[in-house]
């Protein structure tokens, strides 16, 4: 039996999954195949490239996609929402900043306005912007987030939505990478997932082989929340956002001496560039989340889609059923 919740009926798709507009790694391709197998593909616009943007969307060719950016930064560019907004995205995800100042451009596109939020008060930020679906994020997931932790922060945001806005419809993120957490994710009142690091890890993900192999190999015990690699690119983020990621040479080398690393900025930048473009998966950031742990290999995003839903499916319908004891 297919899953049917709010959000396949509302936005036409078979599954409800998402993939997560990962900056550098979210490409049109993947995100075109999560849309083809059932789900929604979210392109990345991440810092703001409106070459690399305009590119992607060609790469979802005719695929029904959306995107979404990290608000903050598109903040200071605002014409790359108006480049998203030409390609009629069928939603637009904001993340780690106010959508408020951007989200009539958005309604106005007739594109359905997405909101991550990571607190409460993100939550209701989002509402009075008119936020169509939330995601709540937590603190397990791969790149930037903050404190709250899934398992909490989605029930949680349920509730208040069930009381002050029950048209709006929520996502978990965050340590969802199998047919568990979708089923997880559900029964704690969520509409579908948004997954990131399990789609960062497949075929069509813009992330090189070498640093994939790396979070293959690796369990959710050797990712930690850094600015680190931040630092190294030389990106400002916002307090209180941070960022998950797997630990390797780099960030064993400098996580915890952070006044160090932007003291000696001008050597070590070049060096995380120069790691980065080669897929040095010990001088590089590996962006991946505690469930890294539950990712075993690197296949299509299409089989992604459908194995976690098939698993999802056979859990609800098998397994829920036998914990509840006959009268």
């Amino acid at each position: 039996m297919p899953l049917k919740t709010r959000l396949t009926e509302r936005l036409g798709l078979a599954h409800p999954v998402v993939s997560a507009p990962m900056a550098g790694a979210g490409g049109g391709a993947l995100a075109a195949a999560v849309s083809a197998a059932g789900g929604l593909g979210l392109i990345g616009g991440g810092y703001g490239d409106a070459e690399w943007l305009e590119r992607e969307f060609a790469a979802a060719g005719n695929q029904r996609v959306g995107c979404g950016f990290i608000t903050w930064s598109m903040a200071r560019a605002p014409a790359l929402l108006d480049l998203a907004l030409a390609h009629r995205p069928a939603a637009l995800m904001l993340s780690f900043g106010d959508p408020r100042p951007f989200a009539g451009r958005i309604r106005e596109a007739r594109a359905m306005l997405v909101c991550q939020v990571q607190t409460m008060r993100h939550v209701r930020e989002a509402l009075e912007a008119g936020a169509e679906i939330i995601v709540a994020q937590g603190s397990e997931a791969g790149g930037h987030g903050a404190r709250r932790a899934t398992l909490t922060l989605v029930p949680e945001v349920a509730d208040l939505l069930a009381r002050e806005s029950p048209q709006t419809l929520l996502l978990a993120a965050g340590g969802i990478a199998d047919g568990r957490g979708l089923a997880a994710a559900l029964m704690l009142g969520a509409d579908g997932v948004l997954m990131g690091s399990r789609f960062w890890a497949s075929r069509e993900a813009l992330v090189h082989p070498n640093l994939q192999a790396a979070a293959v190999a690796a369990d959710g015990d050797h990712t930690v929340r850094t600015s680190t690699i931040d630092i190294a690119r030389r990106l400002d983020w916002p307090k209180p956002f941070d960022i998950r990621v797997l630990v390797n040479g780099f960030v064993a080398r400098w996580h915890g001496r952070e006044a160090e690393l932007a003291a000696a900025i001008e050597e070590e930048a070049p060096r995380y560039a120069a790691a980065s473009a080669s897929g040095d998966a010990e001088g590089a950031g590996i962006v991946v989340g505690e469930a890294t742990g539950l990712i075993a290999d690197v296949p299509p995003a299409g089989e992604i889609v459908t194995r976690i839903v098939a698993e999802a499916e056979a859990l609800l319908a098998r397994r829920a059923p036998a914990f509840v004891a006959p009268s």
